[in-house]
């Protein structure tokens, strides 16, 4: 059975510090995105890495922590404008109602964005149903002693 979520939400992403962010839902996005600044991919003895900061200063959560991962790939992204672009894509977990699951985020530039996290189709196909009347359905949740 699926479980319904609401048009945005707050979740958890642990391997990344981030507790009770804001989401935005969004089935006409098919990739998941998170907003990153100072993007680039490296290479240290041989190896290539991807190194990135979440959100940018002007984000109540930002906390000037560098990411770094060998574990990521590249993909051409389509973004709302039409405008396909090469961004990098991780593999991270988020805990949403109550439950830990992997997820695919794509590393972009979201600066101008309301929500430093978008939700798109490929997380969740077969898990969620969208009720576009309702958000914060995980938050509320969580937060029930």
């Amino acid at each position: 059975m699926k479980t319904t979520i609401g048009r945005i939400d707050k979740a958890d992403f642990p391997k990344l510090h981030l507790v009770d962010i804001d989401l935005k839902i969004d089935s006409g996005a098919y990739t998941s995105s998170i907003h990153c600044s100072n993007i680039n991919e490296i290479e240290v003895e041989g190896a290539n890495f991807i190194r990135f900061t979440l959100l940018d200063p002007e984000h109540d959560f930002y906390n000037n922590k560098e990411f770094s991962t060998k574990n990521y790939a590249s993909k051409m992204v389509k973004s709302s404008n039409g405008i396909s672009e090469k961004r990098f894509l991780i593999e991270t977990e988020i805990v949403i109602f109550n439950e830990s699951f992997p997820i695919h985020l794509t590393l972009s530039e979201r600066k101008d964005m309301t929500f430093p996290i978008l939700l798109g189709r490929k997380f969740l196909n077969k898990k969620f149903v969208i009720d576009t009347s309702k958000k914060d359905l995980s938050f509320k949740l969580k937060n029930i002693k």
